[in-house]
């Protein structure tokens, strides 16, 4: 099994994005959050480390308020990411405690990182949560992050922030789970010839080329923010996986090295 060496990884970041978490603008997906948390609970009980990057605030508080498209203003947007980010933490809350399974939430935003003091108290938190087994579910605070030029505080999204708190922590597998099955050679909605890649081992311009496309109208991301979190992962020596969230419970057999996704790991 040519990903026999996934089964010795025991610190593990996943990575949920909003088309997940929501099965349409106006409905949160509750089967895919008790699979995840299923799934997360059962790696936990076996002795794995697992931290959760989670999006989907604005999506389940547009949700909770039956918008039917999202706000255009920033304020509004910040407003709904913290109506909704409370609301999302009470669904992973309500379906972890069904497994017997703490989490505890963290909001960054890109400064914090970016100062080694505050960098410092985000490790020690993410260790000290693991340490009392304790699932860390970690977001932007997109409530207050914003882009200034001489203050960026915004991730920007959150493939980008999965992989930074992989480094943080430094954990030996990123796993996105994300509305696609992997890296294709071309869209495959388009082209019934396009193909999967089984691994990539670095990001060249072909690489970039077959990522670029718009993400959905609600999530801030597409394959392109995968490839720039791959990219982070693969300069610090580390693994990660773009897989298809439609059944949480794959990630079992990702763990134990089936052939599910896309690989990104670097020649050994």
């Amino acid at each position: 099994m040519e990903r026999e060496f996934i089964k010795d990884y025991q610190r593990i970041v996943i990575k949920i994005g909003t088309n997940s978490i929501m099965q349409s603008q106006k409905k949160v997906n509750y089967q895919k959050i008790d699979r995840l948390a299923y799934v997360c609970a059962s790696l936990q009980q076996a002795g794995k480390e697992v931290i959760i990057v989670t999006s989907g605030a604005i999506g389940v508080g547009a949700s909770t308020l039956a918008y039917d498209e999202y706000p255009n203003t920033i304020a509004e947007q910040q407003a709904l990411a913290a109506f909704g980010q409370s609301i999302l933490m009470g669904h992973y809350n309500r379906f972890f405690q069904h497994y017997n399974q703490h989490v505890g939430q963290i909001l960054l935003t890109r400064d914090v990182i970016d100062f080694p003091e505050s960098l410092l108290n985000v490790r020690t938190a993410l260790e000290t949560l693991l340490a009392k087994n304790i699932i860390p579910i970690i977001n932007e605070n997109d409530a207050v992050a914003v882009d200034e030029l001489d203050h960026q505080t915004k991730f920007g999204d959150n493939d980008t922030l999965s992989a930074i708190v992989a480094k943080v922590v430094d954990a030996q597998l990123l796993i996105i789970l994300s509305d696609v099955d992997g890296l294709y050679t071309d869209n495959p909605m388009r082209n019934p010839e396009a193909a999967m890649l089984d691994r990539v081992t670095e990001i060249t311009d072909e690489i970039i080329y077959m990522a670029s496309g718009k993400g959905s109208e609600f999530s801030k991301g597409g394959m392109l923010t995968k490839i720039k979190a791959a990219e982070k992962m693969l300069a610090a020596k580390k693994a990660m996986i773009v897989t298809s969230s439609e059944d949480p419970t794959s990630l079992f057999k990702i763990l134990e090295g089936d052939a599910i996704g896309t690989l990104f790991k670097s020649e050994d």
